[in-house]
C-alpha cells in the first residue's frame, strides 16, 4: 500500500526534554495519538474496502470489459494520489488540518454511499458482422462470487447458442446438441453491456466525490499526527510506525468483510459498510471532546475568511472530474503501428495531464538545481530524481493487485483455502495487509541489527532490491501456473505466496520514500519534491491500469470465454512484467554505489 506517513530523521537529537511520565501517554506517546490512529483506521477500512470490489463490480454488475474496467479503475486511483497535493495545500494555508479531514471524510462517505445505488445489472450482447445480439445468462449470480453453472448464451432468430471461447481466439456457437453451429473468427466476436446511463453516471459521480474527498482527508490525517510532536522528538518515528499500523488494520478488516457482505446480501451492504465505516472516521474527529483542540487548526491569516470558498469550489471540482472519467472511458487504443505519438495521442485527456506534467517537472527541476545550487545539492537532486523514476515502476507493478491480480483470482484461483472453505476473488486482497502487519516488526528489527553492524543496505540498493521483490512475485505466480488443475485454476497458496514476497519488497521501499525526498531536496523546493513524488504515485497507478489492460482477456457478460486462454494471457503477461522488474531492479543495484555517492551521506 502507498499509505507510509513520512518520518523524522534518525540521527536527529532528541531535543524535547520531555519526560513521557509526566504527561497523559498512549504507550508513551501522546495520547490525541489514538485518536488519529482509529480515525485513519476507520478511513482506510472505507477506502480498501471499496476498492476491494471496485474492479469486480465494474466487471460483473456494470459489464465492462477488461480494458474498461482496469483503465477505469486506474484513472480513478491515480487522482487518489493526484488530489492530496492540492489538499495538503489548502489546509496549510486556509482551513487547517483538522477541517480538512472532516470535510473529506463528509465527501468520501457520500461517495460510498452514492455507490450502493447501482441499481440494475447492466445487460450483456455481443455484436458479429455488424449485427447485435442479446446475451442470455443462465444461473447468474450479480455478486463478486459467480455461480460455477453459469452458461451464456447467444439469442437469435433460430434460438439460443451456446457461447464457448477457443484457444486460437475464435468463438464457436454451440447448438443444443453441443454441435457447432458456427465459428466466428478472432476478432469478430464483439462483446459490451447495455447498461443505464443514469446508473452509469452516477457510478462516475461517486467515483468524483471520492477523489476529491481523500484529496482533503489523506495528507492532512498524517499531517495532524506531526503536530502532535516537537520538532526533534525522537518518539515521532515510532508514533509514525504505530499510525501506520492502524492503516493496515482497517484494510485488513475492510476486505474480509466488505467483499463478504457484497457475496451474501449485494454489493450495496459491501459498499454500505465501506461507507459505515468512513462515517465513524468522521465521527471520531467531528464529536472528539475537545481531545483535538490545538491541533490542525486553521492558520491565523489576514482578510475575509475562504472557508466556504475553497468548500464550494471542491464540490464544483467533482462535475470536472467526471469529465475526466468520461474522457477516460471513451479513449481508444493506439492503431497498430502508429508508434510513440500514435500512443501519445491515443491518452485520455487525464493521462495527457499526468505525463505531460511528469516529463516537464522532472528535468525542469534538475535544469533549476544545476543553475541555482551547488554542486552538492544537484547531485543530491539527480539522486532523488532518480529513485522517484525508479519508484514509478514499482508501484505501476505492485498496484496490479487491485485489478489484473483480483481478475486473476475471479477467474483462474481455486479460491479454497481447507476443508472446503473458500474465500472471494476481492478478498485476496487482505493478503497483503495481512503480511505488512505480520512482517513490518520483523522488517523493523532486520534494518535495526543491519544499522547497528554498519551493513544496512542503502536506501538505492533497497529500492533496487524493492523492484526485484516485485519481479519474483509475479514469476512466482507464473511458476504456479504450471500446476494448474484441469479447470485452469491454480491453488490460492501460490498467489498468497506473490503477496507475501510484494509485501517483503514493499517494506524495502515504502517507509523509507517521503524521508529520503525531504532529507535529499533543497530546502528551497522540498514542497515542490514532495509534490513530484506523489505525482509519480499517480501517474504509477494510472499505468497501472495500462499494464491491466494488456492483461484483458475476452469476456461475455463479466466471465471469460476460456479458462485456459485466460490463464495462458496472466501468465504471459506477468511472466513479461515480472522479468522486467527483476532485470530493472539489477540495474538499480549497479547503480547503487554512484547513486549513494550522489546522496552525500544522507541515509
Amino acid at each position: 500500500m502507498v499509505d507510509t506517513p513520512t518520518a523524522d530523521n534518525r540521527a536527529e537529537p532528541d531535543i524535547t526534554h520531555t519526560n513521557p511520565a509526566a504527561e497523559e501517554t498512549w504507550f508513551g506517546h501522546p495520547r490525541q495519538l489514538a485518536r488519529l490512529f482509529t480515525t485513519e483506521m476507520w478511513e482506510r477500512f472505507g477506502y480498501y474496502g471499496m476498492r476491494a470490489l471496485l474492479t469486480l463490480y465494474l466487471t460483473k454488475h456494470f459489464v465492462f470489459g477488461d480494458r474498461e474496467a482496469t483503465g477505469l479503475y486506474g484513472g480513478f486511483t491515480a487522482l487518489v494520489y493526484l488530489t492530496p497535493l492540492v489538499g495538503g495545500y489548502l489546509a496549510d494555508q486556509y482551513l487547517g488540518s483538522k477541517r480538512s479531514v472532516k470535510f473529506g471524510a463528509i465527501m468520501m462517505a457520500v461517495g460510498y454511499l452514492t455507490l450502493c445505488f447501482g441499481g440494475e445489472t447492466a445487460k450483456p450482447y455481443a455484436t458479429i458482422d455488424g449485427q447485435r445480439y442479446a446475451v442470455q445468462v443462465d444461473g447468474f449470480r450479480d455478486a463478486p462470487t459467480s455461480a460455477s453453472a453459469e452458461v451464456r448464451y447467444l439469442v437469435t432468430p433460430e434460438g439460443r447458442l451456446e457461447i464457448k471461447g477457443n484457444e486460437d481466439g475464435s468463438v464457436s456457437l454451440l447448438n443444443p446438441d453441443k454441435s457447432v453451429s458456427r465459428t466466428v473468427a478472432k476478432g469478430g466476436f464483439e462483446t459490451g453491456g447495455e447498461r443505464s446511463a443514469l446508473l452509469t453516471a452516477i457510478l462516475l459521480l461517486a467515483l468524483s466525490l471520492i477523489s476529491v474527498g481523500n484529496g482533503f482527508f489523506k495528507p492532512n490525517i498524517s499531517t495532524m499526527v506531526g503536530e502532535l510532536y516537537a520538532g526533534g522528538d525522537r518518539r515521532r518515528d515510532a508514533g509514525f510506525t504505530i499510525f501506520y499500523m492502524g492503516i493496515n488494520l482497517g484494510s485488513l478488516g475492510s476486505q474480509l468483510l466488505c467483499p463478504l457482505l457484497a457475496d451474501k446480501v449485494g454489493w450495496w451492504a459491501g459498499f454500505g459498510l465501506a461507507a459505515f465505516g468512513m462515517l465513524i472516521s468522521w465521527a471520531l474527529i467531528q464529536f472528539n471532546g475537545g481531545k483535538l483542540n490545538g491541533i490542525g487548526e486553521a492558520p491565523v491569516r489576514a482578510g475575509p475568511d475562504r472557508t466556504l470558498a475553497i468548500f464550494a469550489g471542491a464540490i464544483l471540482a467533482v462535475p470536472v472530474f467526471y469529465f475526466l472519467f468520461v474522457n477516460l472511458m471513451n479513449s481508444t487504443a493506439p492503431e497498430p503501428g502508429s508508434g510513440i505519438l500514435g500512443y501519445i495521442a491515443s491518452l485520455s485527456l487525464m493521462g495527457k495531464l499526468l505525463f505531460g506534467t511528469f516529463l516537464v517537472s522532472v528535468p525542469g527541476i534538475l535544469i533549476w538545481s544545476y543553475a541555482k545550487g551547488s554542486k552538492a545539492e544537484f547531485q543530491m537532486m539527480l539522486a532523488a530524481m532518480i529513485l522517484i523514476v525508479f519508484n514509478v515502476v514499482f508501484w505501476t507493478l505492485f498496484e496490479q493487485a487491485g485489478s489484473s491480480l483480483t481478475l486473476f483470482a475471479d477467474r483462474n484461483t481455486d479460491l479454497t483455502i481447507a476443508g472446503g472453505f473458500a474465500i472471494t476473488a476481492p478478498q485476496t486482497q487482505f493478503f497483503n495487509a495481512f503480511f505488512i502487519v505480520a512482517l513490518a516488526p520483523v522488517m523493523s528489527i532486520l534494518w535495526t541489527k543491519l544499522a547497528a553492524r554498519g551493513i544496512e543496505p542503502t536506501i538505492p540498493v533497497k529500492f533496487g532490491l524493492a523492484l526485484i521483490g516485485v519481479g519474483l512475485g509475479f514469476l512466482f505466480l507464473v511458476w504456479g501456473g504450471q500446476f494448474a488443475g484441469s479447470d485452469f485454476k491454480v491453488a490460492i497458496w501460490w498467489l498468497a505466496g506473490l503477496y507475501l514476497i510484494h509485501s517483503v519488497a514493499e517494506l524495502c521501499i515504502s517507509p523509507v520514500g517521503l524521508s529520503m525526498i525531504t532529507k535529499l531536496s533543497i530546502a528551497r523546493i522540498v514542497g515542490l519534491m514532495m509534490g513530484v513524488w506523489f505525482l509519480s504515485i499517480s501517474v504509477a497507478q494510472y499505468v497501472a491500469g495500462i499494464v491491466a489492460q494488456v492483461a484483458s482477456v475476452e469476456t461475455v457478460g463479466g466471465q471469460v470465454t476460456n479458462l485456459k486462454v485466460s490463464l495462458d494471457t496472466y501468465n504471459q503477461v506477468f511472466w513479461t512484467i515480472g522479468l522486467t522488474a527483476a532485470v530493472i531492479g539489477a540495474v538499480l543495484l549497479a547503480l547503487s554505489p554512484f547513486i549513494k555517492r550522489w546522496m552525500h551521506g544522507v541515509q
